[in-house]
């Protein structure tokens, strides 16, 4: 019996087919080679046939080949005051952007405080975030959210940190949260709080009661960045300033030094 189970173990060896990982990309025409191989691992990953349908249809995304090919390119990589950083990103000032900061939460005074009694994030740390990533909801990208987090995950410099986020955009097709044209930002980046689909995957909440987790709902999108800052170590009513563990949570959000001190900054000076 034992040579036979032997005998059996070698020839299912023999003939299974590994799944073999997705070579990443440096020119845009391999782009169809790495979609092949991604929907190998997709598929041995669970994704089901919307998921690979839309893997299927995905297009290489210009503007993020041309983003990632210019790291200079990315906003706020060369200002070190948090001040700066601010009037880059939102196109205005830094004290206008926390003036529009302060009457988002004066605007919604119960979802930010029940947000916070649920997750301790306060709304300061949230609103900020959110003014941010999509100037409060008016601005949550053009690009197709399976386009973007694909190309991103071809690309060898991001590869294969960002190969993760691709396979949960595909889940994310299956399950309905997403289709092949939902838009976002152009790494694969969903909704009001621009989530990478994994994390969105894995932290995203349901707040409004209305059945489903929407990035694209701002309640839903606020207390699930506030569920992911609290699952990264964020501790309620501690400081946030530079230097404190709650800062130190931030960097899961953005690990960009420049990012985090200008979301400490904007929220230091919320009332």
């Amino acid at each position: 019996m034992r040579r036979i189970l032997s005998v059996l173990a070698l020839a299912l060896s023999a003939t299974a087919t590994p799944v073999l990982a997705a070579q990443c990309i440096t020119s845009q025409g391999q782009f169809g080679n790495y979609k092949a191989g991604l929907a190998q691992q997709a598929a041995a990953s669970g994704v089901g046939q919307r998921g690979l349908q839309a893997l299927q249809n995905a297009q290489l995304s210009g503007i993020t080949w041309r983003f990632e090919s210019n790291p200079a390119s990315q906003s706020g990589v060369a200002q070190g005051n948090p001040a700066t950083f601010l009037a880059k990103r939102s196109g205005s000032s830094a004290e206008a952007f926390i003036n529009q900061v302060q009457r988002k939460i004066n605007a919604n005074p119960n979802t930010f405080a029940a947000i916070e009694r649920s997750y301790g994030v306060p709304g300061s740390i949230l609103a900020t975030i959110w003014g941010l990533e999509t100037s409060w909801g008016g601005y949550t990208g053009r690009t197709p959210i399976v386009d973007g987090a694909i190309t991103l995950a071809s690309y060898c410099r991001r590869h294969p940190r960002f190969e993760s986020h691709a396979i949960a955009a595909l889940q994310l097709a299956d399950r309905g949260v997403i289709n092949s044209g939902t838009q976002g930002g152009p790494s694969g980046e969903l909704g009001h709080m621009q989530f990478l689909a994994g994390n969105w995957a894995r932290f995203g909440v349901d707040a409004n009661g209305d059945g489903r987790a929407d990035p694209y709902n701002a309640v839903d999108a606020l207390a699930s960045a506030a569920n992911m800052l609290r699952a990264n170590g964020w501790r309620a009513g501690q400081p946030f300033g530079q230097g404190t563990a709650n800062f130190n949570v931030l960097s899961a959000w953005n690990d960009s030094g420049n990012y985090q001190r200008a979301i400490a900054y904007a929220a230091e000076r919320v009332r």
